[in-house]
């Protein structure tokens, strides 16, 4: 993901993937061809939303805070649009969707996007 230049979005998508492929293969262990597939599409809407804000912040290059809020809003709304959308269309298109497997895993990838915060970006910042 070259594109994204962001050190802690590039690091929860990583976690996002790893978590979804985790989850996905236990719960196809568990409950078979539809859980695992349920728990992959629960996961791959976090992923998507993450990247679909991290596409939108990352064509921003301003320094006003005025502009900075405004395209962190757009990207948050953007990215809650895609978790709707995205739901949306697995519950309505996929009819063998196991729920335990497909909310557990979104609610698991959807904390770990929370976290992003808390990685380190690694830049060191000059004061002058």
């Amino acid at each position: 993901m070259p594109w994204i230049q962001s050190r802690p979005i590039r690091v929860t998508i990583y976690r996002q993937l790893i978590a979804t492929v985790v989850i996905a293969t236990l719960s196809g262990m568990q409950f078979g061809i539809d859980g695992a597939i349920s728990a992959f599409l629960g996961g791959s809407i976090s992923v998507v939303s993450v990247a679909v804000f991290a596409l939108i912040v990352s064509r921003y290059s301003g320094t006003a805070a005025s502009s900075v809020l405004i395209t962190a809003l757009k990207a948050e709304a953007a990215k809650v649009a895609v978790y709707l959308v995205l739901l949306w269309l697995v519950l309505v298109f996929y009819k063998n969707v196991h729920m335990f497997g497909f909310i557990g895993t979104f609610v698991v990838t959807v904390l770990i996007s929370s976290r992003a915060l808390f990685v380190a970006d690694n830049k060191v910042v000059q004061i002058k």
